[in-house]
Order: C-alpha cells, then structure tokens, then sequence
C-alpha cells in the first residue's frame, strides 16, 4: 500500500449507526467497490477486543483493495494491529507525541479548523489534516462548522494535502471547488444510503472533478 495525495480523493469513514442488519465488512467492502480511497474505523462507542475485531475486518479488505485503512483516535490499537496509520483530533493524544509512538513509516491524519492548527500539526509530524466541519452535521456532535475561506486559508498555509470533512454530500459538494482540497471525507452520505456502492461512486466522480 502506497499513501500518497490520490489515496485521500474519497475518505470513508465508518458508523455503524447506519448497519441496518448488514455486518461492517459489508458495508465497507460496498464503499470501496463504488470508489472509496482509504477507509478509517471510527466507532466510538466499541469496547477495545470488539474494536479491534471489526479492525482487523476492515485491515484485511484494505489490503486486499490495496487502499489506506486509518484508525480514529485509538493509537494504541491502530499500533497493536500495525494499521497504516491512525487520525487524531485536538482533543486526542498531541500530534507530535502520537509521532513519536508510531514512528516516520505509518500515517498521521490530525482534525483542525484553523490555519494556525494546520501549521502546527504540519510542523509536528502530520501527512494530511482533516478539516471541518464544511457544513452542518449530526454525525459528530461537537463539531465546529468553518468558512469556506477558512478552508481555503488551511489548504494556502500548509504543504500536506487536506481533505474536508463535515455534512458533505453530493448535492453540496461542488460548493468546496477551488478550495485546495485534495479529497471528501464522508460518513452518512455514503454509509447511510440504501445503495452503498452507488453513493460511493457518485462522489469518487465529483472527488475528481473538484479536488486538486
């Protein structure tokens, strides 16, 4: 698996809110056969053995995609399982220690909502950031909506690619183009629809068309 700026286009991440009956490997198989890029395992509410069960699920289809698998938060399980690399908001582990834990050869994804945590999360070690909310969710619900020039603020202060994140869609997402931003990251919009794979697809295609 090689990481680079293309494996961000389309940034699925996981909830199981949205199962309905179907195991996670499922849904997870069907985003990433409709045009899912890299894969990261956020469940919040997972004792650690179940937590890392589903991990290991998702790591084996990752592999065999040959696509990025990121785990949220959880660093001690993202190493445990030697995950390609591991996400960490402001409120996590600091992004230079979580650096130091997993060493120069995994991937270090970090949350920000301003130019200046961008540069200091740049500066501590990260390989991409992950910045939002672009528009209102409900899927995480202490997230802090950001301007659209603030988006494109982040993406001018630093080098490393950055994929936004937050309420995004397919009826809204052309309205991030010209922002600098390498890829979508997406929860419900892909997760919650009754055709996985379709959804997937539709924004891998506007992935393309709007991010640089």
């Amino acid at each position: 698996m090689k990481f680079s700026r293309e494996s961000l286009k389309l940034y699925a991440v996981t909830d199981r809110t949205w199962l309905h009956g179907r195991s996670l490997g499922q849904v997870v198989e069907e985003a990433i056969s409709g045009g899912a890029t890299l894969i990261q395992l956020r469940e919040k509410n997972l004792g650690y053995e179940v937590f890392k069960y589903q991990a290991l699920e998702i790591q084996r289809l990752c592999r065999k995609h040959d696509i990025p698998f990121i785990v949220n938060d959880n660093v001690r399980l993202a190493m445990d399982i030697s995950a390609d690399g591991v996400h960490v908001g402001q409120d996590d582990m600091e992004a230079g220690n979580v650096r130091a834990l997993i060493g120069p050869g995994k991937i270090l994804g970090v949350s920000v909502r301003t130019p200046e945590e961008a540069v200091l999360a740049e500066s501590r070690g990260a390989d991409y950031l992950g910045a939002g909310a672009v528009f209102h969710t409900g899927s995480k619900s202490d997230a802090v909506d950001i301007t659209h020039e603030a988006l494109r603020e982040i993406c001018s202060a630093v080098k490393i690619p950055v994929v936004a994140i937050g309420g995004i869609n397919s009826q809204n997402a052309r309205e991030l183009a010209g922002s600098g931003i390498a890829g979508l990251a997406v929860i419900s919009a892909i997760f919650a629809s009754p055709d996985i794979a379709g959804a997937a697809q539709e924004l891998r295609s506007l992935a393309e068309e709007i991010c640089s």
